[in-house]
């Protein structure tokens, strides 16, 4: 009942030049990449991403829990996954997942943003050109590519309120 009447498309990939469904919609939400949205024009902003290896093991438990980071310089890996832990699970054998890091580049998955000086400055710069571009306040940016902001859950639940609110204050005006 929350999206009735409001047309939602997924696993769009939205171009600022689409005319026809620019002019179709008042309010456009935008979760992907900032940098993306415009074509590069001023430059990429860097991504860590991540390699994942999973394995059958014949243990009943692996590691007695869900996930454990690893932080040391020996372990190649940054986390395990223990998936039956998610779910209580009982099978007599289990499922892991390494997590390894991965030097980003077009083309991979984006999973974390580098929020060094260099990238900040370069997502201040997109998001001054969609200020700019955006005179009827047409999007609502959000999520970590948009934000470009390392998010967890709670962080995204909040700013997906707050931007909410924003919204209905604006549309009672």
């Amino acid at each position: 009942a929350l999206l009735n009447d409001i047309e939602v498309k997924l696993n769009f990939e939205y171009k600022l030049e689409n005319q026809d469904f620019n002019s179709k919609f008042k309010k456009i939400v935008y979760t992907g990449p900032i940098d993306k949205l415009f074509n590069y024009e001023i430059g990429v902003l860097n991504y860590r991403s991540l390699r994942f290896e999973n394995k059958v093991l014949e243990l009943v438990n692996f590691q007695g829990c869900a996930g454990i980071n690893y932080t040391d310089f020996e372990t190649p890996y940054t986390r395990i996954i223990e998936h039956k832990h998610f779910q209580f699970g009982k099978q007599k054998n289990t499922v892991i997942t390494k997590e390894f890091p991965l030097e980003w580049k077009l083309g991979l998955e984006r999973y974390y943003p580098v929020n060094d000086s260099r990238n900040n400055k370069l997502f201040d710069e997109y998001k001054y050109i969609s200020k700019i571009r955006d005179e009827s306040n047409k999007f609502i940016f959000g999520g970590r590519l948009a934000d470009y902001k390392y998010y967890d859950m709670h962080q995204v639940i909040a700013s997906a309120l707050t931007k909410s609110k924003k919204e209905i204050i604006e549309r009672k005006k």
